[in-house]
């Protein structure tokens, strides 16, 4: 049998601790499960390493000289893992407009234990993730997701309505969310949070304007093919010379989440991740 690193922590953890029961709660096994661990080890060295003796905890003159060895190999093997995670990039995927403060945030907390987020602008972060072109995806976009993807939402945002500067409704003193229910609609179909089922009841005659893309969304509002609702984030992140984004105080709120791979089990990149969020 070959030697393993799991029977050379093992090891390591009986020597420190120098007690079977001690050591095998340490490393989250059973009692039997580490005897026969440091068995199995024994029989790949040829020789005894632990005294067998009631009395104390003692090491044969081999077992020391191998605890040495051991300490150096982990040392150099997790030093080396370190360094590499060190360099480690998690690709992140987002459609359009970060959350600027919950990203800068998040990527803070995680760079400071080590590796780098590279952001991806993708029109379907979904999709990249499902192709595994990112290791993250970050949407906004409701969706029923397959069972190998996870998702959890990161925040909440307001809803505002964009309309070409020219149209009637840029001067409207106040509007609300039901007056809109019937106005021809500009609907991003792949990244947009709002499409007609967004009202109820659903009016089957009303004219919705598909696009794919954020950049095409906002040029065919502007052209007044149609109004618009996307997160407030866009009155200043992305302001357009022929498009106003006016208030719509009872429109409901929308959502932003963040996806990533369950199964199988996530890289440890990943769940760093996950775990500054």
């Amino acid at each position: 049998m070959d030697i393993e690193l799991r029977h050379l922590r093992a090891y390591l953890a009986l020597c420190e601790e120098a007690n079977y029961t001690r050591a095998a709660t340490r490393l989250h096994l059973s009692q039997p499960a580490l005897t026969r661990t440091i068995q199995q080890l024994e029989r790949s060295v040829d020789c005894r390493l632990v005294e067998r003796t009631s009395r104390r905890f003692a090491l044969t003159a081999e077992g020391a000289e191998l605890l040495a060895h051991t300490r150096r190999i982990l040392a150099d093997v997790d030093g080396v893992a370190a360094e590499l995670r060190s360099r480690a990039t998690l690709d992140v995927g987002f459609s359009w407009l970060l959350p600027d403060a919950w990203f800068a945030a998040t990527r803070r907390r995680y760079e400071e234990q080590g590796g780098r987020i590279t952001l991806r602008r993708v029109d379907d972060p979904l999709a990249a993730l499902d192709e595994r072109t990112v290791d993250i995806a970050i949407y906004r976009k409701e969706a029923r997701l397959p069972r190998h993807l996870a998702s959890r939402i990161i925040a909440t945002e307001r809803r505002v309505l964009a309309v070409a500067t020219h149209s009637p409704l840029a001067r409207a003193p106040r509007l609300s969310w039901s007056e809109l229910a019937d106005r021809p609609l500009v609907v991003n179909t792949v990244s947009g949070t709002t499409d007609a089922a967004s009202w109820q009841p659903v009016d089957p005659d009303r004219v919705v304007i598909t696009c794919t893309n954020f950049d095409e969304w906002i040029e065919l509002v502007a052209a007044d093919r149609g109004i618009g609702v996307v997160p407030d984030l866009a009155r200043t992140r992305a302001p357009h010379p022929g498009v106003v984004y006016l208030d719509i105080p009872d429109a409901p709120p929308s959502h932003v989440y963040v996806a990533w791979r369950a199964r199988p089990v996530p890289p440890r990149s990943v769940q760093r991740f996950l775990g500054v969020l």
